[in-house]
């Protein structure tokens, strides 16, 4: 177990900005940084970080938390490995003893499969760099192509020894299980059980995946073997950790450079991207002979709305040019085209111009995409009508796919004119295309709401809903726009005079039965979510509260909770809420005591994940409410009006099970339990009554 200390020391020292942008472009949006979700297919900022309270959320899809959940969640972590993934980032030595070879066969899968990968990256590099046959066949081979050391550096480029298992015989004898070395790909199994090094001779270019992990290997051969031979390149199959579709070659070296300029370059090939790179252009990547899809697309979205597709300008680099970007489209991406002169690759172009001539040369020849697909079917249709009519169904289906409605005018009304046609018989089929598209978007969206609906009548508990759905169980919460000063208000006009709390009908009994708490729990879960929304937010400051002789004192947000609820024999319904708050009494005078911190580092993620969510919570504020007193009168104000609210349920349901028990024929037919179920009855109307003088007179009496 990690200590608390060095846990402390850990998510302190990860700046919540930091580690979002490993991952996400952000900019700045007042006080916090909004981007685009990394969890869900997000077409516009949904996704905000808030620095000062070391949060992120996501207010479409609900996910966030503090820097160690989302860790976990983008890299499919437990809560112990996300930590340790920080603490290596920031330089924080974690106390643990050497792991043995038995201990490493029982790593997390992923763990082990990224590990796997890590060290056959460094040991190709390394066979590259110092065994002979790396020397005098690897290196030379990216010497050869006029790559500099720094860009083979870069890239971790390396070499495969053309032998049958040497690598994998270092790999097991280093520790690492033949399980992993295969399921990787960096190995195949015989059908006698032995396995060979799937790489064995070939130049290796590692992926790279965005938040700097190898998760797969492309290998080229290089010797006379590649002189007819139909497969040049092997790549590491599809694994646990290893999604061909939706990995970028050069995303990690190229993501900060994206964001920068705004704008990305796309390529075929891997050594395209290294030769822009050496070239000075970073903000390069390749799908590497693979037609663009959702997954890559969505990628590239978090860091640029800009895409420039690079190809060559021959038949082969124009029907690439063309494929994949209606998604492109519709995911929001503004495309453009540039073909090189023929015979020029990005490879061969890059290097007989610096990285100035290459951008002046990309701004002078890029085409918007549409105007690039007009002129160019335009041409193949040349006065053939049935083709010039397929051609212009074509064009207005891609315009059709277009979210901005105003992108799309503008594009019919200039294909309008390079077709000589009406623009209003373009308009309409754009239009109905258009339709076509909303139409198949609403229906799959119903599918969803449909499919998260029986999703929502499953689970047991309302915390496995919320991990189900990314949905809080209180209308409460609705995201708005609100600064982080903010403080949630009931809309209700009385909600000003309300400043203390309910006086028990006697100091010695508890005013509710342990009974009625244990029905319908999930009723109280938003009244007991607001109530730990200020304890964790606010927990530690002070308020005015009242000591058994009625005298005045100060206590903290914490204690007066606790033991308001603790005097009237309250526990809550929440089994997480009720741990929270106990932890939180239990702390509140420890040294440097601060709520968030302390309920956010929790070492148990179940505490640590709802603190981070209570933190992230915005909150509607009523109009009504926005008075001119201090933060700290409307926390006590708002505070005793959760409680009242909370006690007055708690009346209200235990009123509704008396009277459903005076028609039991146990109760009604014995009239000494029919007389105790009425004084009961009586008891808790007076309770009422006392609640309704604090709660404006809300409760009607009958």
């Amino acid at each position: 177990m990690i200590p608390q200390s060095t846990i402390d020391r850990i998510i302190d020292a990860a700046n919540i900005v930091d580690v979002v942008s490993d991952y996400v472009t952000l900019r700045r949006a007042g006080a916090s940084y909004k981007g685009l979700c990394p969890f869900h297919d997000d077409k516009t900022p949904s996704f905000s970080v808030s620095p000062a309270r070391g949060v992120c959320k996501c207010f479409s899809c609900g996910k966030g938390g503090n820097s160690v959940h989302f860790i976990m969640e983008m890299e499919q972590m437990n809560y112990v490995e996300a930590l340790k993934h920080l603490a290596k980032k920031y330089g924080i030595h974690v106390e643990e003893e050497e792991m043995t070879d038995e201990q490493r066969q029982h790593l997390n899968e992923r763990e082990s499969m990224f590990a796997v990968n890590e060290w056959a990256a460094s040991y190709f590099s390394q066979a590259m760099q110092n065994h002979p046959d790396g020397i005098a066949i690897g290196l030379a081979y990216f010497r050869s192509r006029g790559f500099r050391d720094d860009i083979i550096a870069k890239f971790r480029l390396g070499f495969c020894l053309d032998t049958p298992d040497t690598m994998s015989k270092e790999a097991k004898a280093k520790g690492y299980n033949e399980k992993y070395l295969v399921e990787t790909g960096l190995c195949v199994k015989r059908d006698n059980g032995t396995i060979y090094d799937r790489f064995r001779g070939r130049a290796i270019f590692p992926w790279i995946a965005v938040n700097g992990k190898v998760v797969a290997f492309g290998g080229r051969v290089l010797d006379t073997r590649t002189k007819g031979v139909n497969q040049k390149y092997v790549n590491s199959p599809d694994s646990l950790i290893y999604h061909k579709a939706h990995e970028l070659y050069g995303i990690f070296q190229a993501k900060k450079m994206i964001a920068k300029e705004d704008m990305v370059y796309m390529v075929e090939g891997y050594t395209d991207v290294l030769a822009m790179h050496q070239c000075g252009i970073e903000n390069v990547v390749a799908n590497s002979g693979t037609a663009l899809n959702e997954a890559q697309i969505h990628l590239l979205h978090r860091f640029t709305n800009n895409i420039t597709l690079l190809y060559d300008g021959d038949e082969a680099g124009i029907h690439a040019a063309t494929r994949s970007t209606d998604m492109l489209l519709a995911e929001g991406m503004n495309v453009k085209i540039l073909l090189l002169p023929d015979g020029d690759d990005p490879d061969s172009f890059s290097r007989k111009h610096s990285a100035q001539e290459f951008k002046e040369y990309v701004a002078a020849h890029q085409t918007d995409f549409i105007l690039f697909k007009t002129n160019l079917l335009l041409k193949d249709a040349q006065r053939d009508p049935i083709k010039r009519a397929q051609l212009t169904e074509d064009i207005v289906k891609s315009i059709a796919v277009i979210p901005d409605e105003i992108i799309r005018s503008t594009y019919v009304h200039e294909c309008a004119e390079i077709l000589n046609m009406d623009e209003a018989i373009l308009m309409r089929g754009a239009n109905k295309n258009r339709a076509a598209i909303l139409e198949n978007l609403r229906k799959e969206a119903q599918r969803e709401r449909e499919r998260q609906a029986r999703l929502q009548s499953q689970p047991s508990t309302p915390n496995e809903q919320t991990e189900l759905t990314g949905e809080t169980s209180s209308n409460a919460f609705l995201p708005q726009d609100t600064t982080s000063s903010e403080i949630p208000l009931v809309d209700d006009e009385s909600f000003a005079s309300i400043t203390t709390a309910a006086e028990p009908s006697s100091p010695n009994t508890p005013l509710f039965s342990l009974a009625a708490e244990k029905n319908g729990a999930e009723r109280f879960l938003g009244l007991e979510r607001l109530m730990m929304t200020l304890i964790v937010r606010y927990g530690e400051q002070a308020i005015d509260g009242e000591g058994e002789d009625g005298e005045p004192i100060q206590t903290t947000l914490i204690e007066y909770v606790y033991d308001d609820l603790a005097y009237d024999g309250i526990t809550l319904r929440s089994p997480l809420y009720a741990q929270m708050l106990h932890l939180a009494h239990a702390h509140i005078h420890d040294s440097d005591f601060v709520a968030s911190k302390f309920l956010l580092n929790n070492q148990e993620e179940s505490i640590s994940r709802e603190a981070a969510d209570l933190i992230s919570e915005r909150y509607q504020l009523s109009k009504g409410n926005q008075m001119t007193q201090s933060e700290e009168q409307l926390k006590a104000t708002y505070l005793a009006r959760i409680l009242l609210d909370y006690k007055n349920a708690i009346v209200e349901e235990e009123l509704k099970q008396c009277n459903s028990d005076l028609t039991r024929p146990e109760i009604k037919n014995d009239i000494s339990k029919t007389l105790d179920t009425m004084r009961r009855i009586k008891e808790l109307c007076e309770i009422q009554r006392n609640l309704a003088k604090h709660l404006g007179d809300r409760v009607v009496m009958k």
